[in-house]
């Protein structure tokens, strides 16, 4: 089994060192380790680790903005640790699709439990970013195809059955996605009003 990639971010380098040990001897990986948030960004475009651990508060840019570009981007997941609670940067977290919160000082056994958390919410988002496309897509191609069949239905007088069985059988026959075909008919129907 693969171990979790880990790229630790703290601008104290006391705090990355023990980190980077409770990590190992829970068996993760750490693959790199930085001192600010746009370093931590920059290493995490290039390794693409599984997860980021940072602390909120370092220089150039803070843990928040840093996790904020690292979740838009879909880069990885984001786990905090930080010596702060306040409501406003637990909210700010929330806001820039933080997956996971853990305050200082914490014990070894929190944080396997907090990573894992982190890594199974990341997944979650990303099947359901995925499903979301999936939809968009079927709405799309089903927008594409019942504008063909308006088409079909038109201009050669055939019931709307008809009409998509044509489609369906011209995509059998060509081996294309129902939306490619239905996209054809739409453009020589275009062509042809010219």
């Amino acid at each position: 089994m693969e171990r979790t990639r880990v790229i630790i971010a703290d601008d104290e380098s006391i705090i990355r060192m023990d980190l980077r040990e409770m990590l190992t001897n829970l068996g993760y990986l750490v693959v790199g380790e930085v001192g600010d948030g746009r370093s931590a960004v920059n290493l995490a475009r290039e390794l693409k680790p599984d997860i980021v651990i940072m602390d909120i508060k370092m220089p150039d840019m803070d843990g928040i903005e840093a996790a904020q570009l690292l979740t838009e981007e879909r880069v990885s997941p984001v786990l905090l640790l930080t010596a702060f609670s306040q409501r406003e940067l637990v909210d700010r977290a929330a806001e820039a699709g933080v997956a996971g919160y853990i305050v200082k000082p914490f014990r070894e056994s929190d944080l396997g439990p907090a990573i894992e958390v982190a890594l199974a919410r990341f997944a979650e988002f990303r099947t359901l970013e995925q499903e979301v496309g999936n939809l968009q897509e079927a709405l799309e191609t089903r927008k594409v195809v019942d504008r063909a069949k308006g088409i079909l239905m038109d201009s050669q007088g055939l019931k709307e059955a008809e009409a998509f069985r044509k489609i369906q059988k011209m995509s059998m026959n060509t081996r294309r996605p129902m939306k490619e075909v239905a996209e054809a008919i739409i453009l020589a129907h275009q062509a042809g009003e010219q």
